[in-house]
């Protein structure tokens, strides 16, 4: 089968894809996949790499990046099949039976490039197009998860119809101190803050605006993070659940992907059954909710009393080495390379029952 692994991408969550598609390249059977790399640099342009040799400093968090390449290619579809060209020639190099893109964030999990593998008619891993441009918007995926009764934070929005009326006075009266700020449209906790002083307010609002058009402020639920790993089309299950305790104030982006000690994860998380139950029950009915399919992590605060709130949806998790999805996946009983095989599976399946609607005149 060849299988193009499509890693990078334009989004703040660059160097994660890196890290996230070399794990999965290093993880996949050779034996059962010809596997081609494509790099998306960070100006969204796509690279032919090298399957063995595609990082320059691979295990340094911050230095890390794509080998450069000098094959530019596209994928088009002859309408029977999916093929990836040099751009520069416009010469055949193979054809695509799957695609799994390891992008994280913008233009990976937001329902772009699933819309490109849509149109160029190739089956690909992970959450379709709605799905994910739904899941990654945690203001519109928080509406729909309170429609259906599933406990959310209270939260306001700032856009830029209303950035110049809104007042930390007014937002603090509503949902009380500490809040987080955060683009509605990004993930890895890229752009989050804490909040417990108007000036901080002030400068999280400009940061956040660096990362999206919208914003979301949030109050601060006690409580320790809980996370589901869900997997499946039609019938989706729930991993065992991990628990997070952050050494820094929040799980942030640093504590997730660069510090070794930022956090410390508890796999399974020291809950009782009952709760564990209510909490694999709610990420999938969370997961259904938005219409995914394939796999995403689903997280929670669970609070003192047992309770859970819903925090968001990842339909792209990462996949690095210290990555929650894969670890709750082998914690259950599912090792890396059989997940993948699972999912590329997953991707077949859907595509196979996608082709079958009439949806061509």
């Amino acid at each position: 089968m060849n299988l193009a692994v499509i890693i990078g991408g334009k989004s703040p969550e660059h160097t994660i894809s890196l890290r996230s598609g070399r794990s999965v390249v290093q993880a996949l059977d050779s034996d059962k996949y010809d596997i081609t790399v494509i790099g998306i640099n960070k100006e969204g342009i796509w690279h032919l790499q090298d399957t063995n040799d595609f990082l320059l400093y691979p295990d340094d968090n911050v230095k890390i990046t794509l080998k450069p390449s000098e094959t530019k290619v596209f994928l088009e579809s002859n309408g029977k099949k999916t093929i990836l060209y040099n751009r520069k020639n416009n010469r055949k190099i193979k054809i695509i039976d799957v695609a799994f893109p390891v992008i994280h964030g913008a233009y990976g999990e937001d329902g772009i490039i699933q819309g490109l593998f849509r149109s160029v008619n190739v089956p690909f891993v992970g959450v379709d197009l709605m799905a994910s441009s739904v899941g990654m918007d945690k203001d519109i995926a928080k509406r729909l998860w309170r429609d259906a009764n599933i406990p959310i934070a209270a939260f306001e929005v700032i856009d830029l119809s209303n950035k110049n009326k809104v007042r930390y006075e007014d937002i603090i009266k509503k949902l009380g101190t500490p809040v987080f700020v955060k683009p509605a449209n990004a993930g890895s906790s890229v752009g989050v803050h804490k909040v417990t002083t108007k000036e901080e307010f002030k400068a999280a609002v400009k940061d956040g605006f660096l990362y999206d058009r919208k914003l979301l402020v949030e109050e601060a639920i006690t409580g320790i993070e809980v996370e589901c790993a869900v997997l499946g089309n039609e019938f989706p299950e729930g991993s065992v659940i991990g628990g997070i305790m952050p050494t820094e104030q929040f799980y942030s982006y640093d504590a997730k992907y660069i510090s070794s000690s930022g956090a410390k994860l508890m796999i399974p998380a020291p809950i009782s059954p009952e709760v564990a139950s209510l909490i694999k029950t709610t990420a999938i009915k969370a997961f259904r909710c938005l219409g995914a399919e394939g796999l995403s992590r689903v997280d929670f605060f669970l609070k003192p009393d047992n309770t859970i709130v819903i925090n968001e949806i990842n339909t792209m998790p990462g996949f690095t080495s210290i990555s929650m999805y894969p670890k709750l996946w082998e914690a259950t009983g599912l090792p890396y390379s059989s997940l993948l095989d699972r999912l590329i599976d997953l991707a077949i399946d859907r595509y196979k029952t996608v082709k079958k609607l009439k949806t061509n005149w």
